[in-house]
């Protein structure tokens, strides 16, 4: 909202509770700004996670229950599916529903939705994209060999994240009547996506595509339905299940899921939209500095993924750290 006055000095106020976060700002041309961040996180809401069986799906489940949101946990794990609606049982006052979902699968996705609105008419508040996978190529062969690991690989970390919207953002957009409530989508990418380190690059380029996909979201939603934010959340090290073959504890440098849907919920009630975590080893500052070298790559006409090649090393550390 914008509000004129000819009568207020030049300064910024700013006021936050647990739940709102009001700044005026008084600018010399008299002008007045007020944003209100987003209630999607409140009583009676309803969220659809993908993915939400384990690691950061499931600390956000476990968010939107302790907030008194109904819950659609969407997972292609069955048994931990059981084992996360065991620990978010519904109450009262809080609906909760499982369903199994490749969300490779377009008929999958329009089965459940079928199934959800059933359950909540008045449509969806949050939906969160988050199912991943990563992949190897079969073995003896480079990635650049096995076309089925690019397939495989896109079907769940790119198609996941098109078949959601076409399934659900109508019922985020027009399944309240009520327009002042908040709504959003949140799209989980990765680094990896961004500055693309080389190793494995079909995950790499599946994640780059929902950076893509969640920007041009942004794009279309903003103005026409200011009452649903996008959020595309990039997770730093974290240990979720994807990491358990290599680690089968905790390493001292990776953010839990917990914490990376606590800095998800403050970075979306600033309005962010790119949301890039930090973790016990890297820090925003350096998140930045390598986001810019990649980038910088193409503007300065340097050789591609620059900061891994050898003659480039001394030059991308000094960059980048």
């Amino acid at each position: 909202m914008v509000f004129k006055s000819p009568h207020l000095p030049l300064t910024c106020l700013t006021s936050f509770s647990s739940h709102h976060l009001f700044t005026i700002y008084l600018s010399i041309d008299i002008q007045i700004q007020l944003y209100i961040p987003m209630d999607v996180f409140r009583p009676g809401a309803t969220a659809v996670i993908t993915g939400a069986a384990s690691g950061i799906g499931f600390a956000a489940a476990q968010l939107c229950h302790r907030h008194g949101m109904d819950l659609v946990l969407l997972d292609i794990n069955g048994e931990n599916l059981k084992k996360a609606a065991g620990i978010l049982p519904s109450t009262p006052e809080i609906a909760v529903s499982t369903f199994v979902l490749d969300v490779s699968r377009r008929e999958e996705w329009e089965e459940v939705k079928t199934k959800v609105l059933a359950k909540h008419p008045r449509g969806i508040d949050l939906l969160m994209l988050n199912a991943g996978r990563s992949c190897k190529p079969a073995e003896g062969k480079t990635a650049w060999q096995d076309a089925r690991y690019f397939e495989t690989t896109f079907a769940t970390n790119t198609f996941g994240y098109t078949n959601g919207p076409a399934a659900f953002l109508d019922c985020v957009i027009d399944g309240d009547d009520d327009q002042e409530k908040k709504r959003a989508v949140i799209l989980t990418g990765s680094k990896q996506g961004i500055t693309n380190p080389p190793g494995n690059p079909a995950y790499n380029a599946s994640k780059s595509a929902v950076k893509s996909i969640a920007e041009q979201l942004s794009f279309d939603l903003h103005g026409r339905h200011p009452h649903v934010s996008v959020h595309l959340l990039v997770p730093g090290w974290v240990y979720t299940g994807m990491m358990t073959e290599h680690f089968p504890t905790k390493p001292a440098g990776c953010w839990t899921p917990e914490e990376t849907v606590e800095f998800l919920v403050r970075k979306m009630q600033k309005g962010s939209f790119y949301i890039i975590c930090p973790d016990n080893e890297v820090t925003e500052e350096m998140d930045a500095k390598r986001i810019a070298w990649a980038c910088n790559d193409i503007v300065q006409d340097r050789p591609a993924l620059s900061r891994w090649r050898a003659d480039w090393k001394e030059r991308a550390e000094a960059g980048c750290n």
